[in-house]
C-alpha cells in the first residue's frame, strides 16, 4: 500500500483496543487496530490530533459505539481516500461501502455484485488488506455458509462488531 506522503494519524481507544487513524489531504485513509494484519509503515506518517478528517470520524465512531450502528454507513460523513490501493482493491472496497449495518454478504457475492464471479480469492486478499476497517465494513463479509472467516484485526473483534449490529449474533467462528 502506498500512502500520501503528507498522511497524518492519531491513536484513539476504542472498546476493542486502539486505532490509530490516519488522513491524507483528501480524506480518511486508514483505520487501524493495533496488532492486525497487514498494517502499513507509519514511521513516516505525522501525529496529528486535530485533523478534521481524523475528528469527524471518531466522532463517527463514538456514535456507533453509543448504540447508533448505522454511524459508519454511507455516505459516510468524512471524505475516504482509498488510493493507497490498486484499481482492483478499491472498487472491492467502494464495494463493501455498500452493505449496511445488521446485513452481511458472502465473498462470493460481493464478487458476483462487482461481476467478477471468478475473483472470489482475489477478492479476499483485496478485503484483508481493506485501510479503513471498520467504515470500509469488511467485517461484514463472510463465508459461504455465513460463519465467521478471517478479518485483519481479528475474529474476535468481527464477532463483536456483528453482534453490536445484530447480524449474526451467535454464529461461531470458523476453525
Amino acid at each position: 500500500m502506498h500512502f500520501h506522503p503528507q498522511t497524518v494519524c492519531h491513536t484513539w481507544a476504542s472498546p476493542l483496543g486502539l486505532i490509530t487513524l490516519s488522513a491524507s489531504p483528501s480524506g480518511l485513509s486508514g483505520v487501524f487496530f493495533e496488532g492486525q494484519s497487514h498494517l502499513p509503515d507509519m514511521q513516516l506518517w505525522r501525529p496529528d490530533a486535530h485533523n478534521a478528517f481524523i475528528q469527524n470520524s471518531i466522532d463517527r465512531l463514538q456514535a456507533y459505539w453509543a448504540g447508533d450502528a448505522h454511524a459508519l454507513d454511507a455516505p459516510f460523513a468524512v471524505p475516504l481516500d482509498l488510493s493507497s490501493g490498486t484499481d482492483f482493491q478499491q472498487s472491492v472496497w467502494r464495494a463493501l461501502l455498500h452493505i449496511p449495518a445488521g446485513q452481511t454478504q458472502s465473498y462470493g457475492q460481493v464478487a458476483q455484485a462487482l461481476g467478477k464471479p471468478a475473483a472470489v480469492r482475489a477478492l479476499g486478499a483485496a478485503v484483508g488488506r481493506n485501510p479503513i476497517s471498520l467504515i470500509v465494513p469488511c467485517h461484514r463479509v463472510v463465508g459461504a455458509s455465513g460463519q465467521l472467516t478471517g478479518y485483519a484485526g481479528g475474529l474476535w473483534r468481527k464477532a463483536e462488531l456483528l453482534a453490536l449490529e445484530n447480524a449474526l449474533p451467535c454464529l461461531p467462528l470458523a476453525a
